[in-house]
């Protein structure tokens, strides 16, 4: 199995580059945040919860979403033979821990992080014109100079973490999704 964690502040490219990861090397894309998303769209407790701390701009709990991540793979034990991309996940160090031991239970592990490194005026621009376009509440200058404090407060030291295993891969996000994606590519290649 290839699964790979896709690192990087908001508006880095994450959703991006999974998704020509998926149709490339058939894996299964679980993105905490269109998992959050769904869940306050349906009105469920965790939507409702999550939802709290989102319009904040803070994490969610580690063990709500190591919970959450969980039944989503167990869920989905066909369409992840090949592997999983996990998007927006982990952001903190614990997290990271949990997601290993997770893993582990299922016989599995990470097999490599690949970090998207953008400026942060290019995040902040791309996330104010996701929000135009999408009409995403979360993205609107408040909430998004929020967000990357929070990334840069507690999600940053995963680089560390990471690098320390020696599967921290850091990958150059600007440019054209194309050509990110040929830097991705170069990293997947190396690792599979």
């Amino acid at each position: 199995m290839l699964n790979i964690v896709m690192f990087g502040a908001p508006g880095s490219g994450k959703g991006t580059q999974s998704e020509v990861l998926i149709k490339t090397y058939g894996l299964f894309h679980i993105s905490t945040g269109d998992v959050l998303r769904d869940n306050i769209k349906r009105g469920t407790s965790l939507g409702k919860t999550a939802q709290e701390f989102i319009n904040k701009g803070q994490l969610i709990p580690d063990e709500l979403m190591v919970d959450i991540l969980a039944s989503v793979v167990d869920d989905n034990k066909e369409a992840a033979k090949n592997g999983v991309i996990f998007d927006g996940f982990p952001r903190t160090i614990p997290q990271a821990e949990a997601l290993e031991t997770m893993l582990e239970a299922r016989g599995t592990k990470v097999s490599g992080v690949i970090g998207l490194d953008v400026p942060e005026e290019i995040l902040i621009g791309r996330l104010l014109n996701r929000g135009k376009e999408s009409g995403r509440s979360d993205d609107n200058l408040e909430t998004i100079t929020s967000r990357l404090e929070v990334y840069n407060n507690q999600t940053s030291p995963l680089k560390d973490f990471y690098a320390e295993k020696g599967l921290l891969h850091m990958v150059k996000g600007t440019g054209g999704a194309e050509v990110v994606f040929e830097r991705v590519k170069k990293v997947i290649e190396a690792i599979r």
